[in-house]
């Protein structure tokens, strides 16, 4: 018999994540490679500085900028949608929410709450303040809660566990069903690789939290 761990990463089955990806309406679908077989199962690599792999690269590039251009056309929905406007997207901020909600198996770090919809992957340390989209830096957390973190009424102390600041009873009467939660062991991943990194706990600590 084959011993599991030599063979289980050989066995394992992965994906890729894909991060701002952008769809050619059929329009503008582009012929595929002429040295791709219609029976083909093996997986296949095209070189983007040469050959096929060039053309196909060139020809991406050329209706993509053709997009740009026909974004004109979304004047006409002003009234309705506004002035168009060039936005910088957060980059990775997909990828960095499906590896976190995988790394809190999928519930709540605070509650155990699983119901998906309820939950969003919070960052500790902002991506506006140079927070990186990695899981040491990533909580996943019940949708209120997580407004609560941003604002710096909740955050989590290095033992682990959950700090509710006074402040949110004083500036807003209020708060009674989060100050049981004060002092509870927070879940963080089993790996140390995803857990919190100490620096963006203090981080939000020293930076974000209302301390009293």
């Amino acid at each position: 018999m084959a011993d599991y761990h030599a063979t289980r990463h050989a066995s394992e089955i992965g994906c890729i994540i894909l991060v701002e990806p952008t769809f050619f309406p059929p329009d503008q679908w582009l012929r595929g490679p002429s040295d791709w077989s219609r029976f083909n199962l093996r997986n296949k690599k095209y070189d983007l500085a040469q050959g096929e792999g060039h053309r196909l690269w060139r020809e991406c590039l050329a209706v993509a900028q053709l997009e740009e251009t026909d974004a004109s056309d979304l004047i006409g929905e002003s009234r309705r949608l506004g002035e168009p406007r060039l936005v910088r997207p957060r980059l990775g901020q997909g990828a960095f929410r499906v590896e976190v909600m995988e790394a809190y198996e999928r519930a709540c770090a605070v509650t155990g709450e699983h119901s998906l919809p309820a939950l969003e992957a919070a960052h500790i340390r902002p991506f506006s303040e140079d927070g990186p989209h990695e899981v040491r830096n990533g909580l996943f957390l019940r949708a209120d809660l997580h407004g609560l973190f941003d604002r710096g009424y909740v955050t989590i102390i290095r033992k682990g566990q959950l700090e509710v600041s006074s402040r949110l009873r004083e500036d807003y009467d209020n708060g009674h069903c989060y100050y049981p939660m004060h002092g509870q062991k927070v879940s963080f991943p089993t790996g140390p690789e995803n857990a919190p990194a100490p620096e963006f706990i203090e981080w939000h600590n020293e930076k974000v939290f209302r301390a009293a």
